[in-house]
C-alpha cells in the first residue's frame, strides 16, 4: 500500500504521486508518515525540507522525477500538512523541488538578504533566508 502525496504552492501542484513514506519537519518535531497513518494537521517548520520516498513512476507523478523507488526531496517555507485516508497534503507558501534548484543563484540571494540583516539568531532569521537555507541543503543533498 501507498500514501497518495500532494505538495502544493499558491502558483499550483509542485509534485503529485504515490510514496510508501513521507518525512517532514513541523514545529513539534520531524514527522514520518506511513499508510494507515492517523489523520493529522502540523505546521510546517519554516525553511525545511520535505522527502518522499520509495515514488511510483507511471501513476500521475509530476514535476520531473519520481521513478520507481525514488525519493523527492522539497524545499518549502511556512505552510501545513494534512493526513488523512492515506492522503498527504503538503501546502506550503513556496516550495521548490531539489532537481530544479539553482545552488548559485539562490546563494547570490542568501548572501544579499544577509547582508542587509545584520547579525541575528538563527530562530530569528527571516522566512526568506531559511527558505533559502532549506534550498542549499536540497540542492548539497542531490549530489
Amino acid at each position: 500500500m501507498t500514501l497518495r502525496v500532494e505538495l502544493v504552492a499558491p502558483d499550483g501542484e509542485i509534485w503529485s504521486g504515490r510514496a510508501r513514506m513521507v518525512i517532514a519537519k513541523t514545529l513539534e518535531g520531524d514527522l514520518g508518515l506511513l499508510t494507515g497513518h492517523e489523520p493529522v494537521l502540523g505546521i510546517l517548520a519554516e525553511g525545511s525540507l520535505v522527502r518522499i520516498i520509495d515514488t511510483e513512476a507511471g501513476d500521475g507523478a509530476s514535476g520531473g522525477e519520481g521513478s520507481a523507488g525514488g525519493e523527492v526531496l522539497a524545499a518549502v517555507s511556512s505552510g501545513f500538512l494534512a493526513v488523512a485516508d492515506d492522503r498527504v497534503s503538503i501546502l506550503s507558501r513556496q516550495a521548490q523541488l531539489a532537481a530544479s534548484v539553482d545552488a548559485g543563484a539562490v546563494q547570490a540571494e542568501l548572501d544579499a538578504a544577509l547582508e542587509g540583516a545584520g547579525p541575528v539568531a538563527a530562530e530569528e532569521e527571516p522566512t526568506e533566508v531559511k527558505y533559502a537555507r532549506a534550498l542549499l541543503r536540497a540542492a548539497g543533498e542531490r549530489s
